[in-house]
C-alpha cells in the first residue's frame, strides 16, 4: 500500500520505518527540510536503538521524505497523522493536528478517489471525532464515512525498544469511524499475521492508549510508593519485597517444567527516581485533564502524579545525609535520558536533580552514551562538565548518582573500587548489588 505519514518524530519516523521494511510504499512528510534531508540519506534525526540500520535499508526504496505534503497525499490511500500533542499543564495542546487536518482536508478536496485518515498522535477520548473530523469534512467540502475514512491507531511504543515494539508487537488497535475504515486499516496491518488485532471506534482506541500508559505509571509510583516506606522502616529494602511480590505465581506463573515466567510489566513494579519521556507523564496528566473536564476527578492517577513528581528527591536527600553542605561538592551524575536506548530528555529525573545541584553550589560532572547533546539543549549555559566517559565522569567525584539504567554502568563497582578515597554512591535505579560498593545509598533502602 501507499501511505503518507505526516510528521517524524518519535511515533512518526518509527512507524514509517518499519511500515517500509514490511513492505509498503512511505512517504515521510515534514516541514522541517533538514530532517527530510537526513531521512532521506538514511540518518535518523533522533537516537533510537536499531533505527538508523533499518532506515539505511529502506531510505531510497521503500521510503521517502518530502516537505510536500501535497505530493504525499495525492500518492498515497492512507495519510497517518503524527505530529507532537504537547501538555500545557491543563489540556493537549491540538494546534499541530489542527493544522495538518486542514491541510489534508483541503487536498482531498481535490482527490477524487477515497482516502482514509488516521490519527496516530496521542490525544484524548473524543478528539478524532470531534476535532479532526468535523476539520476534514470543512476543509475537504465532503462527507467522512462516504467520501473519505477516518481512523485512530495509537501506538504502544517503549523508547528505546520501539523497534523492536513496532515490528513484532502484542496487539494492533484498529480504531475507525465505520467498517469501511477499519477494513483499510487492517489491511495496512496484514503484514503483522498472527498478531491480536482489536477492531473498535476512534473514542474508545484513543482510551486504550491512554489507559495502558496510566496503568504502568500506577504501577511505578506503587513501587515507589512501598520504597519510600522501606526507606525509613529499618532493616527492610525495597528490592528484596518486590523480589518476594513478584514470586507470586498470579505474577510470574510457574511451567509445568518447573520454571519460572518473568512477564516484562514486572520491570514497572520496581522502584526507582521515577519516570518519564513523553508518554507517561503527559499522558497521565492529560487523562487528569480529561476527566476533570468531564466531571470526574481521577484520584488515583492524581495520587500517581503526586508521588512520581517527589521522587526526584529522593536522590538528592540520600546524598545530603553525607554532607553539611553541598557547596562545591563534585557529584557525577550518571545517565541523563529518562532511560536507557533514547536520547530523550524529556520529563527527566535527572532534569530535577541537576538543578538542584546547581543551585546549591555543587560542581556537576554529568555523562551520558547517547543525550550529552540533548543534555546541551535543555541545560543551555549552566554550569555543568559534561565527561566523554564513565570513567572521566567518575575523576575527582566525591559523590555519584545514578540516574539512567544503561548496561554500561554495571561495571561501576569494579570502577569505583579503584578510587581512593571512596565517593558515596546514590542508586536511583537499584541497579547495582548493594553490597559492592563501599559506600552505598539506595532508593527504598532503609537504614
Amino acid at each position: 500500500m501507499d501511505l503518507s505519514v505526516i510528521g517524524t518524530g518519535y511515533v512518526g519516523l518509527v512507524s514509517a520505518v518499519c511500515l517500509a521494511d514490511r513492505g509498503h510504499r512511505v512517504t515521510c512528510v515534514d516541514i522541517d527540510r533538514e530532517k527530510v534531508d537526513r531521512i532521506n540519506r538514511g540518518i535518523p534525526p533522533i537516537y533510537e536503538k536499531g533505527l538508523e540500520a533499518l532506515l539505511r535499508k529502506n531510505a531510497g526504496s521503500s521510503l521517502k521524505a518530502t516537505t510536500d505534503l501535497r505530493a504525499a497525499v495525492m500518492g498515497s490511500e492512507i495519510s497517518m497523522i503524527a505530529v507532537g500533542t504537547p501538555f500545557d499543564g491543563s489540556e493537549i495542546d491540538l494546534t499541530y493536528i489542527r493544522a495538518v487536518s486542514a491541510q489534508v482536508g483541503a487536498l482531498l478536496r481535490e482527490k477524487s478517489t477515497y482516502h482514509l485518515v488516521v490519527v496516530k498522535s496521542t490525544v484524548v477520548p473524543g478528539t478524532t471525532d470531534s476535532v479532526v473530523l468535523p476539520i476534514l469534512e470543512q476543509t475537504s467540502g465532503k462527507k467522512a464515512g462516504q467520501d473519505f475514512g477516518v481512523g485512530m491507531n495509537p501506538e504502544f511504543l517503549r523508547e528505546g525498544e520501539a523497534i523492536q515494539d513496532f515490528m513484532f508487537p502484542d496487539r494492533i488497535v484498529l480504531g475507525g469511524i465505520d467498517e469501511k475504515s477499519r477494513d483499510l486499516l487492517e489491511e495496512l496491518y496484514q503484514v503483522f499475521p498472527g498478531v491480536d488485532k482489536l477492531r473498535t471506534n476512534t473514542r474508545t482506541a484513543e482510551m486504550i492508549k491512554y489507559t495502558a500508559n496510566s496503568l504502568l505509571a500506577t504501577m511505578i509510583s506503587f513501587s515507589n510508593e512501598i520504597a519510600n516506606l522501606c526507606a525509613v522502616t529499618g532493616g527492610c529494602d525495597v528490592v528484596e519485597v518486590m523480589k518476594g511480590v513478584h514470586l507470586d505465581k498470579r505474577l510470574c506463573p510457574i511451567t509445568p517444567d518447573g520454571s519460572r515466567v518473568v512477564p516484562a510489566f514486572t520491570t514497572y513494579l520496581a522502584a526507582g527516581c521515577g519516570f518519564g519521556g513523553g508518554c507517561f507523564p503527559k499522558g497521565v496528566k492529560a487523562l487528569l485533564a480529561h476527566g476533570k473536564r468531564n466531571g470526574r476527578q481521577m484520584e488515583l492517577l492524581d495520587a500517581v502524579i503526586r508521588i512520581i513528581e517527589k521522587q526526584p528527591g529522593k536522590v538528592t536527600s540520600l546524598l545530603r545525609r553525607h554532607f553539611t553542605s553541598l557547596e562545591g561538592v563534585n557529584v557525577a551524575v550518571l545517565g541523563l535520558a529518562f532511560k536507557p536506548g533514547t536520547d530523550d530528555l524529556r520529563e527527566s529525573p535527572s532534569i530535577p536533580v541537576i538543578r538542584e545541584l546547581l543551585s546549591d553550589g555543587a560542581r556537576v560532572r554529568a555523562y551520558d552514551p547517547v543525550a550529552r547533546h540533548e543534555a546541551e539543549k535543555t541545560f543551555g549555559n549552566a554550569n555543568i562538565t559534561y565527561s566523554d566517559s564513565l570513567a572521566d565522569a567518575l575523576r575527582d567525584a566525591q559523590a555519584v548518582l545514578l540516574m539512567t539504567r544503561w548496561e554500561e554502568f554495571s561495571g561501576l563497582p569494579g570502577m569505583l573500587a579503584g578510587l581512593d578515597p571512596q565517593p558515596v554512591f546514590i542508586d536511583g535505579r537499584r541497579m547495582i548489588e548493594k553490597t559492592s560498593v563501599e559506600r552505598y545509598e539506595g532508593i527504598g533502602l532503609g537504614a
